[in-house]
């Protein structure tokens, strides 16, 4: 929940408040900068850094729902627990290493 709540904020502090992607598309109408690869650029790395943080958010909800459903700290493929250090070190691992090396492995 702690982790949560700090990407809540982070996210509300780096768009100036909960906004969504198209307001934010808005503030950066290429257009209106004279410099237009930079405002691509920076277009760019906003919607990265909005892709990587709606994907933490939802790997922190599923947490979350797994503590709820009393399933958290098991492997979703295998079913083994993960150890503890995994689970300190990532607290959204929702697989084992060795499952999640295969998983890597299929992408």
């Amino acid at each position: 929940m702690h982790e949560r709540t700090q990407l809540l904020q982070r996210i509300a502090q780096e768009r100036g408040g909960l906004v969504s992607r198209a307001d934010m598309a808005a503030e950066h109408d290429v257009r209106s900068f004279d410099n237009q690869a930079q405002a691509i650029s920076e277009r760019d790395d906003e919607f990265a850094m909005n892709e990587h943080e709606t994907a933490e958010l939802g790997d922190i909800e599923a947490a979350l729902e797994r503590i709820q459903a009393g399933t958290y700290g098991q492997c979703i493929d295998c079913g083994v627990s993960i150890p503890p250090a995994r689970l300190n070190a990532y607290p959204t691992a929702k697989r084992c290493i060795d499952c999640q090396t295969v998983a890597e492995q299929r992408r």
